[in-house]
């Protein structure tokens, strides 16, 4: 059996799950189906399993698999989806998200990657606390926004995309329409949002172009992005994923399914965005750089052993990262007329921005950055830090009156934690394989 699983699906309907199955490896997610609540705990102890998929026709049945799963993980927080095949669905109850029995193993692989994106914040809050305390500072504990959700929809008027707004109405979010990319981003620079929603419509194209835009600004890139379909055919799923949507639905799917997609996404990211924000909120001498706000190389050290072992305990992987400002004939005249150290507090603002709530970043160097992804393989790390340097590299940096503003590009490297390995090894092992990022 492999032990790069990552997902377990538990059910007695093959159905039903062995599409979903081969989908998802087919998408890169390694699975293992138990056909039981018994055998599913073992599998649980023996593999690095990260989320669980309960397929059943009784909700009661379902209930009770789930609550033992998630005992059997416990302290650790495992995500479950429950994925009913009978008339009667039941009530939620200790499941994360429950998706219909038609769902995409594309859909599905979004869902799984969201919630394990919470579980991981979540995680990560109650570890830098511990290291927080070590070092004689407390963290306040999350507290998110209590109002009406805030929901962007950028399209044309169609039938479809209004009765998609009423629906995200009931649900309780506030909908504010944008017509036109231009109208959209005057709105995304003036006010603070939950989710977007995009409507393909007859402007696909200008739909992509608004996600792509997003995802090259530091400020919105986590932003959650819906694409709403006129038909499932009219695109390549997998080139609209690498252009930073975060979930996709046609006009085929019923209004009130997608309302509850879009919903979800937007109460995901203002969790996370309230642990950011109860994360960044703590502040001391020993822990943060005073020029770029990112953590100190000290507190960073602290942390990552912390990391190291949590990851040990679980099986599950943990990579670090490297971002080192290239020796560019642009950034060597920035530094002769001290406008390099001008520029600095403004790289490290948008690096801590760029990465995720449970990743750790950290000025260790007078321009070398490191960063601790927990979950994160080395090309998922590789991916992460040439992403960061990509967006960076769009910006302009002033170097004076009547000088040329610079830009500036990264020697990234990137090591994924091996058995037995201690974090400073697997960072030194970043550290040699330190190269310029590649243009484009």
């Amino acid at each position: 059996m492999s032990t790069n699983v990552r997902v377990l699906i538990v059910t007695r309907d093959e159905a039903i799950a062995t599409p979903l199955a081969h989908g998802l490896d087919e998408l890169g997610w390694r699975t293992v189906t138990a056909r039981g609540a018994h055998s599913a705990a073992v599998a649980l102890e023996d593999l690095p399993i990260e989320a669980a998929v309960v397929i059943e026709e009784d909700p009661r049945d379902a209930l009770a698999t789930a609550e033992r799963l998630r005992a059997a993980r416990a302290p650790g927080w495992l995500p479950v989806i429950s994925v009913p095949t009978g008339s009667d669905p039941g009530d939620l109850g200790v499941f994360d998200l429950s998706l219909s029995s038609s769902c995409h193993p594309t859909q599905l692989a979004l869902r799984l990657k969201q919630l394990m994106r919470s579980a991981a914040a979540e995680e990560e809050f109650e570890l830098r606390r511990r290291t927080f305390a070590e070092l004689g500072y407390d963290a306040p504990r999350p507290d998110a926004e209590t109002g009406p959700l805030q929901v962007l929809t950028v399209g044309e008027p169609a039938p479809k995309f209004l009765a998609l707004s009423h629906a995200l109405r009931q649900r309780g979010a506030e909908v504010t329409g944008a017509f036109t990319a231009y109208t959209a981003f005057d709105y995304l620079h003036e006010r603070a949002f939950d989710a977007v929603v995009l409507w393909a419509g007859e402007t696909q194209a200008e739909a992509l172009s608004i996600a792509g835009g997003m995802r090259r600004n530091s400020r919105l890139y986590h932003l959650p992005t819906l694409l709403y379909l006129r038909n499932q055919s009219e695109i390549d799923l997998a080139g609209a994923y690498r252009r930073g949507l975060t979930d996709i639905a046609s006009a085929d799917t019923a209004e009130s399914e997608t309302a509850r997609r879009a919903v979800a996404l937007a109460h995901a990211y203002r969790r996370e965005s309230a642990i950011r924000k109860a994360l960044e909120s703590v502040r001391g001498p020993g822990l943060t750089d005073p020029a770029t706000g990112l953590f100190t190389e000290a507190m960073y050290a602290s942390h990552v052993a912390r990391l190291a072992e949590r990851a040990g305990q679980l099986r599950k992987p943990l990579a670090l990262a490297m971002l080192r400002i290239g020796d560019t004939l642009a950034v060597k005249r920035a530094r002769s007329s001290g406008w390099m150290d001008k520029a600095l507090p403004q790289i490290g603002s948008m690096i801590g921005r760029l990465v995720r709530a449970e990743d750790t970043a950290a000025r260790i160097g007078p321009e070398l950055f490191a960063l601790a992804l927990p979950g994160a393989d080395e090309s998922a790390a590789r991916s992460a830090v040439n992403r960061i340097a990509a967006v960076i590299a769009c910006t302009a940096f002033p170097a004076g009156d009547n000088e040329r503003p610079f830009t500036v590009e990264f020697e990234i490297g990137a090591a994924e934690l091996r058995p037995g390995e201690t974090a400073g090894r697997a960072l030194e092992r970043a550290a040699a394989g330190l190269e310029m990022r590649a243009a484009g």
